[in-house]
């Protein structure tokens, strides 16, 4: 199975997985704290270096996410291991506090 196949299908996994879970919005905002502000800013609004994530919707945040954890995106190897130690209920707990913020 190619990488893109193996991406596609966990892609879609956790898009079926996740109506199943009603994600946690400040579950989602400890996590971001502890880990995401200090690229992506306590506003999630980015920097220079580091993209936007405020406003996000959800489905393209966990797109993203994946595509880091399963190595399809490997570009940003802080990232990467940063995604790889969220579990599934973890990435939409996030992508729903950042879904929540302003642009």
């Amino acid at each position: 199975m190619n990488k893109l196949t193996l991406s596609a299908l966990l892609a879609a996994g956790v898009l079926i997985a996740a109506p199943t879970y009603a994600a946690d919005v400040a579950a989602g905002k400890k996590i971001a704290e502890g880990s995401c502000a200090d690229c992506h800013g306590d506003d999630g609004k980015g920097d220079d270096e580091n993209p936007a994530i405020a406003g996000m919707p959800v489905d393209k945040f966990t797109k993203a996410m994946v595509a880091f954890q399963d190595g399809t995106n490997t570009k940003d190897a802080q990232m990467v291991k940063a995604a790889k130690k969220l579990n599934a209920a973890q990435v939409a707990d996030v992508a729903a506090y950042y879904a929540s913020l302003a642009k």
